[in-house]
């Protein structure tokens, strides 16, 4: 008997350790990209988790809101806001005004008052949400602002409804904020207003009472003009916004304005779509798994059904798209964009995954198990379903929640049954139109504005939280119901 040399014995050794420290590696690289992408959504995101508003108490008309459900809540928002702003008397101020509150500004004054109708007619507290524009100004995502303090005397005066500004170093263009007020400086010493002075001059003001306003972004670019942006600083400036948590983010569905937009109608639509693929494909899966396992005759027949099977599992889900297109829409004439044919498209990209996982779980159940069923008088039928498939369950449950969370993150074949228009109704029924949350990603992700950005990354979130909370569950049954042989 040959002896192995200490220095070959040594080699292992060495080789052994290698292959640890490689396995290691990978796992730490892997474990550093999936680091790097959850803290990257999760900084893209945090700002679609907040709101603006502005925080106000109104008095809604009794006659104007004897019926809380037709009333002109918007009417009332905009009259609160230009209250809150008594010196916004010119029009183009008015106007740019009343452009920073949100479309849906009221929203939630009309929830409380078609609540309870009898706080109509008293003081009620609320909050007027404010536009996509100034939420993201006040988030810092629209431009840089720098403030100088004057450098000398200011003298502002007023003839009838024309400015003008005497100052050292004042150049045409430059935007002052002085007196309560904010003006641009013209040609020759006048002054645009962007916000009235409190008073009507002559004003002489110090070097430490005015400043220069300098926006880093051109108002051609940022989507806000320079009055809009120092209304919504002087607002700030009283106090009365405040910022919270959007909570309507997840209790509406999607909208133009950005402001608005949610994903509760895509989540609803996603649960219906997977409940209906979960409904058809499991049964059918399950079934096709048994007899193809247990009861089909071995010949040629069977084993060109299994490779089929085989490849149908590694089709692009495009093709099953375009086959739901053809037999469901075009032939069967199924309503297009709902979860009843968005459900039965996934059921046929999921039936291979839960027909293979199934088949496996199966064979995995030791033979003993049968014959001693069948060597006491068991049928062969009983022997499968009273003690074969039980002990099969685990494995068959972690195929088939493998093949949902797959089924849930796929966008490409219900992009083709059309389930990728703008819906903006949260779904009642099956058959009504519905947006799924792959989509609304895709749909958010080519949309210019910030705040769509921010939200993308939050509904990618929602979506990878309920994938990990599938795999997690997948990996719980089977170490729940796991039998050791």
């Amino acid at each position: 008997m040959s002896k192995i040399s200490p220095e070959l014995i040594a080699k292992r050794y060495r080789a052994e350790k290698r292959f640890r420290i490689y396995g290691m590696a990978a796992i730490a690289v892997t474990a550093s990209f999936l680091l790097f992408l959850l803290v990257d959504l999760t900084l893209k995101a945090h700002p679609a988790l907040f709101e603006h508003r502005l925080s106000v108490t109104v008095t809604p008309d009794q006659v104007a809101f004897a019926d809380p459900a037709k009333a002109d809540y918007a009417k009332l928002a905009k009259q609160t806001l230009s209250d809150l702003m008594p010196q916004v008397k010119d029009r183009a101020e008015r106007k740019a005004l009343l452009k920073l509150l949100s479309s849906g500004a009221a929203d939630d004054l009309r929830e409380k008052l078609m609540a309870n109708p009898a706080l109509i007619g008293t003081a009620v507290a609320t909050d007027l949400l404010l536009s996509d524009g100034a939420d993201q100004y006040l988030k810092g995502y629209v431009t840089q602002v720098r403030r100088t303090p004057g450098d000398a005397s200011l003298s502002l005066a007023k003839s009838g409804e024309e400015w003008t500004a005497n100052a050292a170093g004042l150049a045409e263009g430059t935007i002052i904020k002085a007196a309560g007020g904010a003006l641009v400086i013209g040609a020759a010493g006048t002054a645009e207003v962007i916000l009235s002075p409190q008073g009507d001059g002559p004003f002489m003001l110090q070097a430490d009472e005015w400043q220069r306003v300098e926006f880093a972004v051109p108002a051609s670019e940022r989507g806000m003009d320079d009055r809009q942006i120092l209304l919504l600083e002087a607002l700030q400036d009283k106090g009365v916004l405040e910022k919270g948590l959007a909570w309507r983010f997840f209790a509406q569905g999607d909208s133009r304005e950005a402001e608005l937009a949610g994903i509760k109608g895509a989540l609803f639509g996603s649960i219906m779509t997977v409940l209906l693929t979960l409904v058809t494909c499991l049964p059918i899966g399950v079934g096709a798994a048994v007899y193809l396992e247990e009861f089909a005759p071995k010949n040629r027949l069977t084993g060109f059904i299994e490779v089929n099977i085989n490849n149908l599992a590694a089709v692009p889900s495009i093709i099953f798209g375009l086959l739901g297109l053809a037999v469901f829409l075009g032939t069967l004439g199924l309503p297009r964009s709902t979860p009843i044919v968005g459900g039965l498209v996934l059921a046929l990209l999921v039936l291979p995954t839960i027909i293979i996982a199934s088949r496996a779980s199966l064979r995995s159940v030791p033979p003993s198990i049968k014959e001693a069923a069948l060597g006491v008088g068991a049928s062969h039928q009983q022997a499968v379903f009273h003690h074969i498939l039980p002990m099969a369950i685990p494995g068959i449950l972690t195929g088939t929640i493998l093949g949902v969370a797959r089924a849930l993150g796929e966008t490409a074949p219900l992009l083709m049954i059309g389930m990728v228009a703008f819906i903006a109704d949260v779904p009642e029924s099956f058959s009504d139109s519905a947006a799924v949350l792959p989509v609304q990603v895709f749909l958010w992700s080519d949309l210019p504005e910030a705040a769509f950005r921010s939200k993308t990354a939050l509904a990618i979130l929602v979506l990878l939280s309920v994938l990990f909370l599938l795999n997690a569950t997948a990996i719980y049954l089977r170490r729940r119901f796991e039998r050791r042989w």
